[in-house]
């Protein structure tokens, strides 16, 4: 897995969000999402949309995501 596909991923699932991914090891990654409609939600609803846009992939290929999620 790489922070490219994961990229690809959430900007897929969460249309018109900025995102930028890093990660070196393979299964570990940091996310920053900006996200319009991430706006009134609380973080843990604002996580939860990122990884139902990763599906299955969490806890399988992407072992750990930190994420940082903002509205612009």
């Amino acid at each position: 897995m790489d922070s490219t596909t994961i990229e690809q991923m959430i900007r897929e699932g969460l249309p018109g969000a900025e995102v930028s991914v890093s990660g070196n090891d393979g299964v570990h990654f940091e996310a920053h999402v900006v996200y319009e409609s991430f706006r009134g939600k609380a973080t843990l609803q604002r996580h939860r949309m990122v990884y139902a846009a990763l599906g299955e992939l969490m806890g399988n290929e992407i072992h750990a995501l930190g994420l940082h999620t903002e509205v612009p």
